[in-house]
């Protein structure tokens, strides 16, 4: 599967940005739980959000609990990620990915996108 992340971009202190991420392939989009993970300057990539294959059950990292909100819509082959009362901390390149399984853990997933900026500055 070839994943494509979209919607970075700079936004102020408790503002919103959703980000989009558009599978591709020929296996089935359903068959994959798809997570966000994102990594900021000399820090280690680390979870964001996972979204079960059907979009039954969501993880979030504690830092984004009650701010941001994945889903996904498998009849498009997409993903999303809805970030509102963004924070400086939030700063980072976001990458989508996929896997077989669902979880919290980077080993679980296979594909990764490109990456897409997110800037929360006033």
């Amino acid at each position: 599967v070839q994943l494509q992340a979209s919607g970075g971009g700079l936004a102020q202190p408790g503002g919103s940005l959703r980000l989009s991420c558009a599978a591709s392939g020929r296996t089935l989009f359903s068959t994959y739980a798809m997570g966000w993970f994102r990594q900021a300057p000399g820090k280690e990539r680390e979870f964001v959000a996972a979204v079960s294959w059907r979009g039954g059950s969501t993880l979030y990292a504690n830092s984004v609990k009650g701010r941001f909100t994945i889903s996904r819509d498998n009849a498009k082959n997409m993903v999303y990620l809805q970030m509102n009362s963004v924070e400086s901390e939030d700063t980072a390149v976001y990458y989508c990915a996929a896997g077989t399984q669902y979880g919290s853990r980077r080993s679980l997933y296979d594909y990764w996108g490109q990456g897409t900026q997110v800037t929360v500055s006033s």
